[in-house]
């Protein structure tokens, strides 16, 4: 019996991972400049919706170099809806541990990380949405990220 327990273990690990992630409503990367990624500068999302129904989880996902020099990386979302109305956010994105280990998953020089900033949430009209992710950090320019991704899955329904 105590052998079949990892199998066991392992079994319910994968169904429960499967059920975490949905389908990809969308997803696109922008490119940032490596050397210095300025307050000015943004990544631009647009995104047309026609289901207010649908629940969805928002992900950023960034790709930075293991030379980045911070723990985390501070972020503003601006939104703007169908009906030229704005809304901006601050997200806090943690990349590493207290230790330098990174959240991510990394790949030679880079690491790759997700970050959920909503969950659950339906868009509020059908339109054209557009997103814009701006460096939020005190320093006049972030060096040693590579993008920045929106990525909107559509929620499992049980």
């Amino acid at each position: 019996m105590k052998q079949t327990r990892p199998y066991l273990a392992a079994l319910l690990l994968s169904l429960l991972f499967a059920s975490c992630g949905g389908d990809v409503f969308y997803s696109e990367y922008a490119q940032v400049d490596e050397h210095g990624w300025l307050p000015a500068d943004s990544a631009a999302f647009t995104v047309q919706v026609d289901d207010t129904l649908q629940p969805f989880n928002f992900l950023i996902e960034v790709r930075n170099g293991v030379e980045y020099p911070y723990s985390n990386t501070f972020l503003f979302l601006g939104t703007t809806f169908p009906d030229g109305s704005h809304a901006q956010d601050t997200l806090e994105f943690p990349l590493a541990d207290p230790s330098g280990q990174w959240y991510g998953k990394r790949t030679g020089r880079y690491v790759d990380t997700r970050y959920y900033f909503r969950r659950n949430a339906r868009f509020p009209m059908p339109g054209t949405y557009r997103f814009a992710v701006t460096n939020g950090m005190r320093d006049s320019a972030i060096t040693d990220l590579r993008s920045i991704g929106l990525r909107i899955e559509y929620c499992k329904t049980r």
